[in-house]
C-alpha cells in the first residue's frame, strides 16, 4: 500500500478525528473511506457526463426514427 503525506488545518484534522472516534476508525481508515468515497462519487458524475454526450450525439437520429415510427402508427391499416 502507498503513504501520502497531508497537510491538514487544524479544525479540519480535529473534526476527522472526532469523525473517526465516532466510527471507531482509525484517523487513516477515515480519510481512506472518504477519499474512496470521494473517488465514487467522481467515478459516477463522469460516467454521467459520458452518457450525456454519447445521448447528444444519437439524439437527431432518435428523434428521426421516432418520427418515422409515429407516421407508421398514424398511417391507417390497409
Amino acid at each position: 500500500m502507498g503513504a501520502i503525506s497531508l497537510k491538514l488545518p487544524e479544525d479540519v484534522l480535529e473534526a476527522s478525528r472526532r469523525c473517526a472516534d465516532t466510527l471507531h476508525l482509525s484517523r487513516a481508515a477515515y480519510i481512506r473511506r472518504a477519499i474512496e468515497r470521494m473517488n465514487r462519487q467522481t467515478q459516477a458524475i463522469l460516467r454521467a457526463r459520458r452518457l450525456a454526450e454519447a445521448s447528444k450525439k444519437v439524439r437527431k437520429e432518435s428523434l428521426r426514427v421516432n418520427r418515422e415510427f409515429a407516421a407508421v402508427e398514424q398511417t391507417p391499416d390497409a
